[in-house]
């Protein structure tokens, strides 16, 4: 959401957005308008939306406000992130998607509504909305994708995209932190599990840091490149980067060690998600997903080995929707203050 980077490097197919994103680019002195424009109107408009505090209105405005300013610098697609606090409640997850519909149409009236997408976390019920709001019309991308499992049902309930993390989030708020098992191969086994089968929904690559890792999954259908990257791939030479990692996408799969399983069916199978996303890597994936703090909370006598392979899961990765939520707290902190400052 770099205005400079999308004029020097332009134009995009579709704009990302998330609560990270959001609240780095709301600390630069250029958005201070901004800012303060998405307090005013959540104040004004507050009583024309249910379920939302004025905080939550303000930050659901300034995302929205921060992707139409991208508008003409793309193709294809704004995508807003629900509020992760959401991640769990699907009937709480389509009420944000839909409201943040209707507030593009009240910030910006003469965008086309079909041109957005709402990122929503890959949960149980996460996707559940997704199959709601496909039903309905507004497009989706399901994210925090760190399974083939939650691709798969992703493409059962018609999402447009998903959006596999290569790396953990954290790599994006935390300088000291690096991952040490990134899997960009799973951005491959996704799309062949998609061509298989003839599911229609796109692969994003998401949380690429690297060039190495541009050049792995170089034949994805999209991939997220943050702007400081994008420079960098700028005045690097195809060859070099080449030379540095070849594609991925050119392992055939027996020699890739990624065999493409049956086709999944979870549809209507909450358990049977459940169960799939828990043995998969014995249950490491599903902890970058979920905060593992509450395995502790909920079972205080569990046994002390399950406790030890937790704490491995723990230290490996901060869990995507918990660095969401923090972000979005810092977010309505930000609202709140400016809320005082105008009052």
């Amino acid at each position: 959401m770099q205005f400079l980077a999308a004029e020097k490097f332009g134009p995009f197919e579709d704009c990302t957005s998330n609560q990270v994103i959001a609240y780095s680019a709301l600390q630069e002195k250029q958005h201070d308008r901004l800012l303060e424009e998405s307090a005013r109107l959540a104040k004004a408009w507050l009583d024309n939306f249910n379920n939302v505090s004025v905080e939550q209105l303000a930050v659901d405005i300034s995302l929205v406000k921060l992707s139409i300013r991208m508008v003409p610098h793309i193709r294809g697609y704004i995508h807003v992130q629900i509020n992760p606090f959401h991640s769990y409640s699907t009937l709480k997850a389509i009420e944000n998607a839909q409201r943040i519909v209707d507030l593009v149409r009240h910030v910006s009236p003469d965008f086309d509504t079909s041109h957005i997408c709402i990122k929503i976390p890959s949960t149980w019920e996460g996707l559940q909305a997704c199959r709601v709001l496909e039903a309905s019309g507004i497009r989706t991308l399901a994210t925090t994708i760190f399974t083939l499992e939650q691709a798969a049902l992703a493409a059962e309930v018609g999402c447009l995209y998903v959006a596999p993390y290569v790396n953990e989030i954290k790599v994006f708020v935390d300088d000291d932190f690096h991952d040490d098992n990134p899997q960009p191969d799973l951005c491959v086994l996704i799309q062949r599990y998609y061509q298989q089968f003839s599911l229609p929904t796109k692969v994003l690559a998401a949380t690429l840091t690297t060039r190495a890792e541009v050049m792995a999954v170089s034949g994805v259908h999209h991939m997220t490149i943050a702007p400081p990257l994008l420079q960098e791939l700028s005045q690097t030479k195809a060859s070099e980067s080449y030379t540095e990692k070849p594609s991925l996408f050119e392992e055939d799969v027996a020699s890739s060690g990624n065999r493409i399983p049956s086709l999944m069916n979870f549809l209507d199978d909450e358990a049977g998600f459940r169960l799939a996303l828990s043995r998969n890597s014995n249950g490491v994936n599903e902890g970058k997903l979920i905060q593992v703090r509450l395995l502790y909370t909920l079972y205080p006598n569990i046994s002390q080995p399950l406790k030890s392979e937790y704490k491995l899961i723990q230290t490996r990765a901060i869990q995507a929707i918990n660095v969401f939520c923090d972000m979005q707290q810092n977010l309505e902190s930000m609202a709140k203050e400016r809320m005082l400052s105008i009052q």
